[in-house]
């Protein structure tokens, strides 16, 4: 394997980690803002069906963002297939 192969290989894996962690990160503070929000109001005298909306909505957030993150994931392992078909490295 030639010296450029291999940086590129390196340099997509280096991609696809960060990407992960970043989707990662974004997951955790989406979650953690959803539950925050859902504690403050529940922490709140409201109605029933008030509680029931901010949880429906804190859930929906974290749900929307986990999607996301999946799908920033999944990019940066199609980038590094990309990388592997293109250099030969797919084997």
């Amino acid at each position: 394997m030639t010296d450029n192969t291999q940086k590129m290989s390196f340099q997509a894996g280096e991609a696809k980690g960060r990407a992960e962690e970043k989707a990662s990160n974004l997951v955790d503070k989406a979650g953690n803002a959803a539950q925050s929000a859902k504690e403050s109001v529940l922490g709140e005298k409201t109605s029933p069906t008030m509680m029931e909306k901010a949880g429906n909505a804190a859930q929906y957030a974290k749900e929307s963002v986990q999607g996301a993150g999946q799908q920033v994931m999944s990019t940066a392992q199609g980038a590094v297939e990309g990388v592997k078909k293109a250099t030969g490295m797919n084997k």
